[in-house]
Formats: C-alpha cells, sequence, structure tokens
C-alpha cells in the first residue's frame, strides 16, 4: 500500500504542477500576456473583459456536458459521492475532462478556485490507480483520499492541511490504516512541488502579534460574522445553481451566458476574477477600504455562485479564503477605529477571516486552521485563528446542517450521516429494477372477468387501464376482496366501479429509497411505474419484492468487492 500511495503522491504532484502551467497557458491565450487576472483585467479593453470569461464558459460548457458531467462544479462532492457509493471508483476519463474544463474556466477568468478541480484530478488518478493494480475496495478509498490530500498538498504547498483535508472531509476516518497512506501521498507530492516551484508560502502577511487579551472576544464576534459569511455563500450558491437549472436554455451554453454576467461584472470589479489571491494580498496588506471590501464579499458571492451554477468548472476553497480576507479586512478596520490601542492591524483580521469562512463552508475547522497556517507560515496567529475556525464552524452547522460540500449531496438525497441501507437504496434507480412486463385490467373488464384472471395470475393487484391505454387507477385486493365471489354483481359491475383513483405512482427515474417510501405509506404490494414526461403511461410495476432483492444484491456486491 504504501509503494501505491508514493505512486499516487508522485503522480498528483506532477498532476499539480501541469494543471498550474495549463491554467498559465489559457490564461496567456484569452489575454495575450502574463500576470496576475486584476493587473490583466484593468489593462485589458472593455469588450475583451466581457467576452473572454464568456468564450471560456462557451468551450467549457460543451466540454463537460458532452465528456463527463461529473466535471461541472467544485468537484469535491463528487469525490465524496464516489466514496460512499461506489467505493472509490471515479471514471478515468474526469481526469482529463476537469484539468482541461477548470484550467480553461480558471485561466479566463472564472470566479472560482484551483483546489476544487485538483482534489478530483488527485482522487481520479489514485482511483484509477487503484483499479489498474486490482485493489481492495477499502484500498481504492484509502486511494481516492491519498490524491485528494496530495492535490491539496501540492497545490497549497501543505502536506498536513492536505492529510487532514483528506481524513476530515474526504473520508472522515482516522484510523492508522488510512492515516499512513494519505501522509505518504502528502509529503511526496510536497516534495515534487517544492522541487519544482520552491518553498515559499502562498501569502506575505503583515506583522502580527496579539495586542491584548481583550482582542480574543473580538475574534469570536469575527467568527460569528464569518459564518454568516459563509451560509450567505452557500444559500447563494445552490440557490444561483437551481435559476439556472431551471433557465430554458440549452444546458451545454449556460456557461456561456454566465461568462457574460461574470465579465459585465468585472468591468466594475476586476478583483473578483480568477482565483483573487492579488486582491487578497490587498487586503492583507490594507490596501483597500472597509466599504469596498464588504461590497467585495457581496460581488464575490455572486461572481462564484454565477460561475459554478451556469454549469463552470472549478472550486470553492479561493473564493472562500477570498471572502474571508475581505470580511475579516472589514471587521478589523471597524474595530480598530473603535479600539485602536487594544487590537492589531486589519491586515491580521484578514489573515484569520481567511480561516474563519473556510471553516464556516466546509464544516472543517482542523483543516482550515492547519492550512491557513502552512499558507502563512505564521505560528503566531495559531491563537485567534483556532478561537475564530471553531466558533465559525459551530455557528455555522448552528444555521445550516450541511456545509457547502455536502448540500449538494443531500439536494440529490444522498445522506452522508444516514447508514448504508439508505444510501445503497438510492444509489439504485427504478428502471433498473422494475418488471416491465406488466398485468393490467381495462376499466371495462366485469368482475366475473376480472375474478377468473386474478385466479391464474401471482399477482393481487392490478393497474387499471382505460380505452386509450392511460393509467387511471389500481385495482388491489382492498378493493375487490368483498365483492369478487359474489355471483348477482357478476355482470353489473366493472373493474372502473372497484379501482382506487387516487393513484400513487413512482417515475422510473426516482430511486429504489423513495420508491419504498411511497409502497409503504399506504402498506401497497406494488407500485406503478410512470413515464416522468407522461405520468398517465405506465412502464412498469415495482414490488417490494423487487425493493428487497435489489437491496440484498447490491449489499452482497459490495461486501464482496470490499474483501477482493
Amino acid at each position: 500500500m504504501a509503494i501505491l500511495a508514493v505512486m499516487v503522491g508522485l503522480a498528483t504532484g506532477f498532476g499539480a504542477i501541469g494543471f498550474r502551467y495549463l491554467i498559465e497557458l489559457f490564461q496567456f491565450t484569452a489575454y495575450g500576456a502574463e500576470g496576475d487576472f486584476l493587473e490583466l483585467a484593468q489593462s485589458t479593453r472593455w469588450y475583451f473583459r466581457v467576452w473572454i470569461p464568456a468564450l471560456g464558459g462557451l468551450v467549457v460548457g460543451p466540454l463537460v456536458y458532452f465528456l463527463a458531467r461529473e466535471a461541472k462544479g467544485h468537484g469535491v462532492p463528487e469525490v465524496m459521492e464516489a466514496v460512499t457509493l461506489r467505493s472509490g471508483v471515479i471514471r478515468k476519463r474526469v481526469v482529463f475532462v476537469k484539468s482541461f474544463a477548470s484550467a480553461i474556466c480558471i485561466g479566463t477568468g472564472g470566479s472560482v478556485g484551483r483546489e476544487g478541480p485538483i482534489v478530483q484530478i488527485g482522487s481520479g488518478i489514485g482511483s484509477s490507480i487503484g483499479q489498474v493494480f486490482g485493489v481492495s475496495a477499502d484500498r481504492i478509498r484509502t486511494l481516492v483520499g491519498c490524491g485528494a490530500a496530495a492535490g491539496i498538498a501540492a497545490t497549497f504547498n501543505a502536506p498536513i492541511a492536505g492529510s487532514m483535508f483528506a481524513l476530515e472531509v474526504i473520508l472522515g476516518d482516522f484510523g492508522l490504516a488510512t492515516f499512513s497512506p494519505i501522509v505518504i501521498s502528502s509529503v511526496v507530492a510536497t516534495a515534487v512541488s517544492r522541487h519544482f516551484l520552491g518553498d515559499v508560502p502562498a501569502f506575505v502577511v503583515p506583522p502580527y502579534e496579539l495586542v491584548s487579551a481583550w482582542e480574543l472576544p473580538l475574534y469570536v464576534a469575527m467568527g460569528l460574522f464569518c459564518a454568516g459569511v459563509g451560509v450567505a455563500f452557500t444559500k447563494t450558491l445552490y440557490r444561483t445553481e437551481d435559476i439556472f437549472d431551471d433557465l430554458r436554455f440549452p444546458e451545454y451554453l449556460k456557461a456561456l451566458l454566465g461568462g457574460l454576467i461574470l465579465g459585465a461584472m468585472a468591468l466594475g470589479f476586476p478583483h473578483i476574477l480568477g482565483v483573487g489571491y492579488p486582491a487578497i494580498d490587498l487586503a492583507l496588506g490594507q490596501n483597500l477600504s472597509w466599504w469596498f471590501m464588504i461590497l467585495l464579499v457581496f460581488c464575490k458571492i455572486l461572481a462564484t455562485s454565477i460561475t459554478i451554477g451556469s454549469g463552470g468548472s472549478g472550486g470553492i476553497f479561493a473564493p472562500s479564503l477570498f471572502l474571508g480576507a475581505m470580511a475579516g479586512g472589514f471587521f478589523g478596520t471597524i474595530v480598530h477605529s473603535l479600539f485602536p490601542t487594544l487590537t492589531a492591524s486589519p491586515g491580521a483580521y484578514s489573515i484569520v477571516g481567511m480561516g474563519a469562512v473556510v471553516s464556516a463552508t466546509t464544516h472543517g475547522p482542523l483543516s482550515a486552521i492547519l492550512i491557513l497556517f502552512e499558507m502563512t507560515g505564521e505560528y503566531r496567529i495559531i491563537l485567534p485563528l483556532m478561537i475564530a475556525c471553531i466558533v465559525g464552524s459551530l455557528a455555522c452547522r448552528q444555521l445550516l446542517e450541511d456545509s457547502i460540500y455536502t448540500l449538494k449531496l443531500a439536494r440529490r438525497g444522498i445522506n452522508l450521516r444516514a447508514g448504508k441501507e439508505i444510501n445503497v437504496l438510492k444509489s439504485i434507480i427504478v428502471r433498473d429494477v422494475m418488471n416491465p412486463d406488466v398485468e393490467t385490467v381495462p376499466e371495462s373488464l366485469s368482475l366475473g372477468d376480472v375474478a377468473e384472471r386474478i385466479s391464474k395470475s401471482k399477482y393481487n393487484s392490478f393497474p387499471v387501464l382505460d380505452d386509450r391505454g392511460a393509467l387511471t387507477g389500481i385495482l388491489s385486493f382492498r378493493d375487490y376482496h368483498d365483492v369478487v365471489f359474489d355471483e348477482n354483481l357478476r355482470d353489473l359491475v366493472v373493474a372502473k366501479d372497484l379501482a382506487t383513483p387516487d393513484l400513487i405512482t413512482v417515475s422510473r427515474d426516482e430511486n429504489l429509497f423513495d420508491a419504498l417510501e411511497k409502497i409503504t405509506s399506504k402498506d401497497f404490494s406494488i407500485l406503478p411505474v410512470v413515464s416522468p414526461e407522461n405520468p398517465s403511461k405506465l412502464v412498469g410495476v415495482l414490488s417490494r419484492r423487487d425493493i428487497i432483492g435489489a437491496y440484498d444484491k447490491a449489499v452482497i456486491k459490495k461486501s464482496l468487492l470490499e474483501k477482493t
């Protein structure tokens, strides 16, 4: 396992470097020059500033839509879903599609970060290596965590934080068998990154010292403030995604529309383009006014939400750092003006705010504390950083049960805190289990003929169809058991008179968990399966036995995979 962990660390380390250069290549292609987005945007003509993100969206949208839809968005929830439901198996093509889609999106100014893509890329590398060498499902999951840790470590020069992110957020497992290979991969990837890129902190921080113990309550208050920013970011992101999903526009062209809106916003606020590190440096250097920083918080939330919601590809970690730097700088400026002798400079609050917002959005305070410590190389911030991150995470959990990662899965019906049974059922689609050979009865069938059909059938419930073949009701044992043998009614009563018209149906695109809830709600023996496009079109039936049988097979298969 250690050798495989080294292989994952090497491959992901070189992948992270290649991904960084790929972003720079697309940035140079788009803007015709090297440098940070803030300088490039300010020196670019206004119409290019609008159209470059739009052209990026025009390429990214079809690339993701037609080749690998898992590459849409920030990527980390897809990795968590693979670990939970598919034993860590990730399609190999995702590595390549995610690399190019995210590099194009970021290189053309998309308001997203590098960490989500490199986590998905590294996880895909780990999963692919595990599949090639035919290791067990448990080891594939561990290799996925190795890839995620290596990606974070190589991207941010943060081996400890990379390991903690994989253990705390991706796997949720701190066992020694998991911890050791993840640390190995993280260290190897960091060594590769430092060899080519050098060992320098990601941010140059201002001199910092804790001026007074009275500052600590202020950091608690700032943690609460950053929790509010984190909740606003999370809710806005998914609300924007819903708006674009409901938009009647070709799916693969929505990223073009998002790019146009982003480009228009960048006319007034070029700071929101790309990963946003130049603007963070300005906040740390106290070169932004308090009102402009709070304005950038709102603009960045909208910009990132539009980029991802419209179909762009990139992470939310760098935007969270941006939001934290601006929110912390705003808060620090206010408290420093009120208590100049008791508080540090606003730049110090920007540093701590970065960790607090990351902790609030990801619900991963340990990862946030460690990554800010490693990215800045400044140990003296650790005490206020710990306080703000823990407070931010706890407060955000009270306001929003799911993190920015798990909320995406919860909206798909995947509950990572639920038992294996629920997630197994939610991973199986009705169309894969239903019986398409349906025994139906027409509305006009007489009671005598109904009795004859019942005696020859293995079922005791039957969907009822009208003369056009449309589903109008269901005839169950409770409907006919009192009258089926009444000779006086054999030719007087027809199936329509007995059938229950208030139907509970299930779509063939729903999952078995939803189907099981419906079938047990009224103690049905079968559920009619209908077309999602036409609820009156019967396409099959689903019985309790079908659901239980499919669940048993899935659990047995999962157990066998984990043992091999």
